[in-house]
């Protein structure tokens, strides 16, 4: 079919726009706990080494594997940033997509945050992650911070 006058070629698509991964929220929570289950199904693992009576010896053991958006987002085979944009763009008709997606969150930032705490993932760098920060005031001692400054000859506190 010929473009018609004005260049408007592009109105003779059937549609606009990535289709949705998942039809239903439901289908979505299954293929994020299939996520879930492969990360527990599969630890990462360490090689330590172990010495009895002048004998060294190595095994491989299992270490918690941290959950993430991203690796679920490879997983589910989409990219973190569309990930994002579906969850920014959702209607009030689709909210319970927005409550999957929450909770989904919810289940990854828990099972961090628990790791850590149980000192089977890296505390630092889970801390940071979850954006956890630990504030103190090195300066002041709580103190408020002052100063003054000159404005004709009044001085003016700040």
């Amino acid at each position: 079919m010929p473009a018609k006058k004005g260049n408007q070629y592009w109105k003779l698509r059937s549609k606009h726009g990535r289709s949705k991964l998942f039809k239903t929220p439901a289908l979505l929570w299954d293929a994020a706990c299939e996520y879930f289950e492969w990360v527990d199904a599969n630890p990462l693992k360490e090689t330590k080494a172990f010495a009895y009576q002048g004998s060294v010896t190595t095994k491989e053991l299992p270490k918690m594997r941290a959950m993430t958006l991203s690796q679920l987002c490879f997983y589910l085979n989409c990219s973190s940033s569309y990930f994002r944009a579906f969850k920014s763009t959702l209607k009030e008709k689709d909210k319970d997509f927005l409550t999957v997606i929450n909770e989904i969150e919810s289940v990854i930032y828990n099972q961090k945050f628990q790791g850590a705490s149980a000192d089977l993932l890296n505390a630092n760098i889970i801390s940071r992650d979850l954006g956890l920060v630990d504030k103190s005031d090195m300066t002041t001692g709580g103190e408020k911070i002052t100063s003054t400054i000159k404005w004709g000859d009044q001085e003016l506190e700040i």
